[in-house]
């Protein structure tokens, strides 16, 4: 229905309404220009300078009426001048990160920060992509930054190579996966996980920024998997990997302690590889300080003897002698090339990658000791490569890793090999096949797993069998090699014994 017309009456009235409603608006203008206005700039100027002059006193206390402190509250008093050069700083930081507001800058660089926390003064160093994100995280951690400065020295180093992200110790990054999957179960975020552990770290001061570091990353919004990432060399990019599956799964906990276990048993394999090496090495300098005593210090001595006695040696005696009195004249030479040739040896070992791999050949195919090298390396391959297929890891990826986890140039050329296979499409079984360094039941158990689906799992077969076959290698190693190597040991040293004192008998024979 249309609209009620309008009474004659309120038509009327209506000029004057308007007139009144006018009036009324006009005096609350004026009262709003005239009245609230300046009433509002006074009451704000007064309450500025009541703000700044409490500010201005320790802990917001009136001048007038001084209450009594306790000595530990007096410790965390800063002075006037100190408080007024603390805001002068303030301002100046706040004026510097409103100009990086624009910045679209994504390296990092170090940052000295200076600010207070429950009244006492706090600095430190950190990494940072700029003074804004450095600032915000600052102050969630309850630090109220005053100053933030570039660390040109630090800066200056990293540029140049002095400072360098070193890899985390397998027993510390053990330790570390144990305790953030252990607060994680307990239901402790991520990010309060990595600050309740740079509180246990204050002491150490290298885990402290660390773990500053991390949590820096996490607050500014980045992925756990990029906040490790962003370590550089730090944590290994096996752990990087199977972190960021973890996030796309929702299955952090669990990789974390599948982690730890991964590591766990790569740490005894690798100690158990090492004690394999290292014994014999230590047997074989042992018997060589023998030796070299018994040439410089004991043969010398009947030397004497014969000397004295006017007997002429010949024969081997002579030979012994002869090799006796070399080794003596010329021990410092022989130390200093000796020492030459190991060190030109690791020189070449470490930077010249053909001569690595014809060590690394040689080592595999001396008799009973090379077993343990390919058991070994079998290990560390088929254990990681299962790892990173349980957690859905992408094959090229995982073959990255696996290349860059092993030192060995044989396997390393087995995993290029295999890569290039799959970018072909093909098999990852076929890089295996007919390959000296690969045993005929590892390539099958593979060639198995690729038919059934079953890969990883087959892998952590393959990883398990040889695991065993690398500790009994390794104990068996330790139980006949000290017996052997003393044997040796004592042929040699019988033989330099005999043929020197032979020459005593005929002595004898003249004095009877």
């Amino acid at each position: 229905m249309s609209k009620t017309n309008k009474s004659p009456l309120y038509i009327i009235l209506l000029p004057f309404i308007g007139i009144i409603s006018f009036i009324k608006h006009f005096f609350i203008g004026i009262k709003f220009v005239f009245f609230d206005v300046w009433y509002n700039i006074i009451s704000y100027r007064l309450s500025s300078k009541r703000f700044r002059k409490r500010e201005l006193q320790p802990n917001g206390i009136e001048k007038n009426n001084p209450a009594p402190l306790k000595k530990e509250e007096q410790k965390k008093i800063l002075s006037l001048s100190e408080r007024e050069r603390i805001i002068n700083e303030k301002n100046a930081l706040i004026r510097e990160m409103q100009q990086e507001i624009n910045s679209r800058k994504v390296n990092k660089d170090y940052y000295k920060y200076y600010g207070t926390k429950d009244g006492v003064k706090v600095k430190g160093t950190i990494r940072a992509t700029n003074k804004i994100t450095l600032h915000n995280f600052l102050a969630s951690e309850g630090i109220d930054v005053y100053s933030i400065k570039k660390d040109s020295l630090a800066n200056l180093g990293k540029k140049i190579g002095l400072i360098n992200d070193k890899p985390m110790s397998v027993k510390d990054l053990i330790f570390w996966l144990t305790q953030v999957s252990t607060y994680l179960k307990a239901g402790v975020t991520l990010n309060d996980t990595i600050k309740l552990m740079t509180k246990q770290a204050n002491k150490d001061k290298q885990k402290k920024e660390l773990y500053e570091a991390i949590s820096y990353e996490l607050t500014i919004g980045e992925s756990f998997s990029v906040a490790l990432e962003s370590q550089g060399k730090v944590f290994p990019p096996l752990l990087i990997n199977m972190v960021k599956s973890a996030e796309a799964t929702g299955e952090l906990i669990k990789t974390l302690e599948d982690m730890e276990e991964y590591y766990t048993e790569i740490d005894k394999t690798r100690k158990e590889m090492l004690s394999a090496i290292i014994y014999p090495t230590i047997l074989l300098v042992f018997s060589l300080c023998v030796l070299t005593f018994i040439m410089v210090y004991v043969i010398p001595e009947f030397i004497k003897v014969y000397d004295q006695a006017g007997i002429t040696v010949s024969g081997f005696t002579l030979g012994i002698i002869n090799l006796s009195n070399a080794i003596t004249r010329n021990l410092g030479t022989i130390t200093l090339v000796l020492i030459a040739i190991i060190l030109v040896l690791l020189f070449l070992y470490k930077n010249v990658r053909s001569f690595r791999k014809l060590i690394q050949t040689f080592g595999m195919h001396i008799p009973f000791f090379g077993k343990i090298i390919i058991y070994h390396e079998l290990t560390l391959f088929t254990k990681t490569f299962a790892s990173l297929l349980r957690n859905s890891v992408y094959i090229t990826s995982s073959m990255e890793i696996l290349t860059n986890i092993t030192n060995n140039e044989v396997y390393k050329d087995i995993m290029i090999e295999t890569m290039s296979n799959i970018a072909r499409g093909e098999k990852i079984s076929l890089s295996f096949y007919n390959k000296w360094c690969i045993p005929d039941v590892a390539y099958y158990m593979i060639v198995t797993g690729e038919a059934t689906g079953e890969l990883a799992l087959m892998m952590e077969k393959v990883a398990n069998y040889y695991n065993s076959q690398h500790k009994a290698r390794v104990t068996n190693l330790k139980s006949f090699l000290e017996p052997i190597m003393i044997v040796i040991l004592a042929i040699i040293v019988g033989i330099i014994i005999l043929a020197v004192v032979i020459p005593m008998f005929s002595l004898y024979g003249e004095i009877k």
